[in-house]
């Protein structure tokens, strides 16, 4: 007889507890600020660019296709070396694959000071974006190892601040634009970096020798349908996060609006996921089936892409706000489905990374083709027109993942 989900999760647990699955016993406040705060640094030398694209490109010459590589190719290198970041930590261990990884986020953030020209901004974040794909892709693993009787909590909390750390990059750029110009507000996001890495590397050095789950390989998953089905489902939906954060501002200052008050739609967008990221995993527990949730996250997407695509100006606080919601609970909820779908935290870190490597991908994409349409002469409202389909398709694909599928999707793993 074919095990349920619950079951399957009871003897996971019950294999941690003699010692087959091995995970720190750190405090669950602890673990959670610890998540949290590596989580933050993930997204600001992301989402403080589009506050001072314009500026940026009117000092370096850069095109609209070549600005939209400061956002798509850091998605990329989340794709590619998500697979080296596993295969990484299998070598290395855990511990210091972070913290080499937080390294490379630092150095990308601190040369934007020094860089001359578009190529050298390129490079930067394409450092910065190697060190942020390697932490993505074992993040998921961690937080269940490290909480496996919290899961839902753990990845709440985990995307809450990922996103959360996206709106502080998008509300504090323009104000240290102010203060030193575009340089300031693109490498000032060094200091919270060092500040995790110090705090990373503190936490590692108390911690017991742990066994390392990474050795194992991700090519199985390669061969698994049910893996490929939720790298589509999560890169293809992220690609509206990626596209939003790449050129949300530029899109509303063409429209007429100041360029704080775009700056700060972009921020109410980070925030907003934020709190639906935190939120739907909690609520979501109550039922077993992540479905319904995600369902209303991709509604909430499909609403806000929407009003941006045929009516911007008419309600814009609106629309940011419905999408965010959206993809705030789609990003937590989404990791979460794909966690649950193995009881042990090495096979389902594994399984996470390999999701995000093929995912993030596809995500890289949004940003750089809506970049070559306006660059050709298309209108913003074309690109949140594509998005919109893309999300619908993805409200189909959700009834795919039933609880009672996740064994026989898995059967071989």
């Amino acid at each position: 007889m074919t095990s349920s989900p619950r079951h399957l999760a009871q003897q996971a647990d019950a294999a941690s507890r003699s010692g087959s699955i091995s995970h720190s016993r750190v405090p669950l406040t602890e673990a959670l600020l610890l998540l949290a705060l590596i989580a933050l640094n993930l997204r600001p030398f992301l989402t403080s660019v589009g506050p001072v694209l314009e500026l940026l490109r009117a000092d370096t010459g850069l095109g609209y296709r070549a600005a939209s590589v400061l956002t798509a190719l850091p998605f990329v290198l989340m794709g590619v070396l998500a697979f080296a970041g596993a295969r990484l930590a299998g070598g290395i261990g855990e511990r210091r694959t972070i913290a080499v990884a937080l390294l490379l986020l630092a150095a990308g953030c601190a040369a934007r000071w020094w860089v001359q020209g578009g190529s050298g901004l390129i490079a930067s974040a394409g450092l910065a974006g190697a060190g942020v794909a390697a932490i993505q892709a074992l993040m998921p693993g961690v937080a269940k190892r490290l909480l496996p009787q919290h899961v839902g909590l753990a990845m709440g909390v985990y995307s809450a601040a990922l996103v959360g750390g996206g709106a502080l990059g998008a509300m504090g750029s323009p104000w240290l634009a102010q203060q030193g110009g575009w340089r300031l507000a693109l490498a000032a996001w060094l200091l919270p970096a060092l500040l995790a890495l110090l705090l990373w590397l503190h936490r590692a050095e108390q911690a017991p020798q742990q066994h390392n789950y990474w050795q194992g390989s991700l090519l199985p998953f390669a061969r698994n349908r049910r893996a490929w089905l939720l790298a589509l489902y999560f890169g293809f939906t992220n690609s509206g996060y990626s596209s939003l954060v790449a050129w949300l501002p530029s899109f509303y200052r063409e429209a007429g609006l100041p360029t704080q008050t775009a700056a700060n739609l972009l921020a109410v967008l980070a925030v907003l996921q934020a709190l639906a990221a935190l939120a739907f995993p909690l609520l979501s527990r109550r039922h077993g089936d992540h479905r319904y949730w995600l369902w209303l996250a991709l509604a909430c997407q499909a609403a806000g892409l929407a009003g941006l695509a045929w009516a911007p100006l008419a309600a814009p606080w609106c629309w940011v706000m419905l999408a965010g919601v959206g993809l705030g609970g789609f990003f937590s909820l989404c990791l979460l489905l794909v966690l649950e779908h193995l009881p042990d935290a090495g096979s389902a870190g594994r399984l996470a990374a390999f999701v995000q490597g093929c995912g993030f991908l596809l995500t890289a994409a949004g940003p750089w083709l809506m970049g070559w349409w306006k660059e050709r002469g298309g209108q913003f409202s074309g690109g949140w027109q594509w998005q919109l389909g893309i999300v619908l398709a993805m409200l189909l694909l959700t009834a795919r993942f039933s609880p009672a599928s996740y064994p026989r999707a898995m059967r071989g793993l």
